[in-house]
This record gives structure tokens, C-alpha cells and sequence, in this order.
């Protein structure tokens, strides 16, 4: 299987926002108003595109929260989430 696209959903404090960022090239993906937006209904998921990808989530202090990988079934088995 082909490595996944790696994303980091990180807050914006200069347009007060929550963006979705692409590491490789470090270029926003999609913009959301609040982290919730980003985090419910699929948001995300649709975000990252029909290739899927992993995606990681940072608290609004820059630690990281969590870690989400699209479509579900392409997580690795030996992750322990």
C-alpha cells in the first residue's frame, strides 16, 4: 500500500480559524470557523479527498490531541488507535 498524504488541522491566530494544512507543501487545504466544524460530520474526511490521508489534530495550544487517518480502512493495524 502506498504511504497516505500526512495533514496537520492547526489553528490560524492571524485569521482566527482552523486550517487544514498539507505538510509536504505546507499549504492550506481548507479553512474552517471552528475546530468543531473541521472535526464532525465527515468534514475532514471530505477535506483530505478520495485518496484519503492521515490527519493530525492539534490542541489550540500546538500539542497534539489526536491523530486520524481517512478512509478508516487504510490505518495501520500496528497503530494503537
Amino acid at each position: 500500500m502506498a504511504k497516505l498524504p500526512k495533514f496537520t488541522l492547526e489553528r490560524n491566530e492571524k485569521t482566527d480559524r482552523w486550517d487544514l494544512v498539507k505538510d509536504t507543501t505546507d499549504r492550506t487545504v481548507k479553512s474552517f470557523e471552528t475546530k468543531a466544524d473541521a472535526t464532525r460530520g465527515g468534514a475532514l474526511e471530505r477535506a483530505v479527498g478520495a485518496d484519503g490521508g492521515s490527519v493530525k489534530i492539534q490542541k489550540e495550544n500546538g500539542r497534539f490531541q489526536e491523530e486520524r487517518t481517512y478512509p478508516g480502512s487504510a490505518d495501520p493495524r500496528k497503530s494503537p488507535g
